[in-house]
């Protein structure tokens, strides 16, 4: 994108505030919301305009941007009282960030083409470290010419921007994505309790293991984690809690049995209810009935 472009901007929590901050160093103008004026004070220091809510942050915008936590957050802040559609102007592009659901991606794209306004659902992958570095994978839906307008945007935030298909088609494969990774995380924490349990050194099992066919992301940043004892939050569990209720759902609408995932949805339920909400996914170790000492 050749010129500055007005930008509205809504959510200001772990992966919002390092994404806004690279639309605002490459030059836009950013017009910031988020429920605590608080957290979005580092943006306003590096040059960003506090909006008082998400309609005066989409005012006289050429693309606005959500990245918030829940379905309820989205419909909120898109459809509700003081949102976006009450402001947003034709030609404008409503891009929302967030993990949501893919029918409520369908009905936002159905009230803003009814303004003259396009929309994206491009929720993303990459944590908290993929957001700081500008190294995302953004997952698309909607259609292929309002992507082209956004992408120089949304190439300043990830690496890989690819379009899925018509509105809530992003959502859909976010929601694969986190079949993918409940899988692998309770892989994870089954293979490190084993190892602890039969006396092997567990990281020199992860130095073994990584270098074949059972490395992967979660194995490389987030095993070491849990074995240090680490468990602060790149992606928080009551997210990931919400995001696999979301897959659960998309896989009984297409008629579709998953076990694993609802296997998974329950261990990390069971986290929840036992106070580690606010940690990172990797946290299942605590609670995984694997890792409980020996006998």
């Amino acid at each position: 994108m050749s010129s500055p472009v007005q930008i509205g901007w809504i959510g200001t929590g772990v992966m919002g505030l390092s994404m806004a901050g690279h639309l605002i160093r490459a030059g836009h103008a950013v017009r910031v919301h988020s429920r605590t004026r608080a957290r979005a004070e580092p943006l306003v220091e590096i040059g960003a305009e506090w909006a008082a809510s998400p309609s005066d942050a989409a005012a006289n915008a050429a693309f606005i941007f959500s990245m918030v936590s829940m379905p309820t957050d989205v419909e909120s802040v898109h459809l509700g009282t003081h949102g976006t559609l009450c402001s947003a102007q034709p030609g404008a592009v409503v891009i929302d960030m967030s993990t949501s659901t893919p029918k409520l991606a369908v009905q936002i794209a159905e009230r803003f083409r009814e303004r003259g306004v396009g929309s994206l659902d491009a929720p993303v992958t990459g944590g908290d470290i993929g957001a700081r570095e500008a190294r995302l994978s953004i997952m698309v839906g909607g259609d292929a010419a309002t992507l082209s307008r956004a992408e120089p945007l949304l190439r300043l935030m990830g690496k890989t921007v690819i379009l899925h298909g018509p509105a809530g088609s992003g959502q859909l494969a976010k929601a694969i994505n986190q079949i993918l990774i409940a899988s692998t995380m309770l892989g994870v924490v089954e293979g490190l309790a084993l190892a602890r349990r039969c006396g092997l050194d567990p990281h020199k099992v992860l130095e073994s293991v990584g270098a074949g066919a059972a490395g992967s992301w979660t194995l490389a940043n987030l095993a070491p984690r849990i074995l240090r004892g680490d468990f602060a939050p790149g992606f928080r569990i009551e997210h990931f809690v919400k995001d696999l209720g979301i897959a659960l759902e998309a896989s009984d609408a297409a008629g579709l049995d998953l076990p694993g995932t609802a296997l998974a949805h329950r261990v990390y339920k069971v986290a929840m209810e036992a106070g580690l909400a606010d940690r990172g996914t990797h946290a299942l170790a605590v609670v995984h009935p694997a890792a409980a000492p020996a006998t």
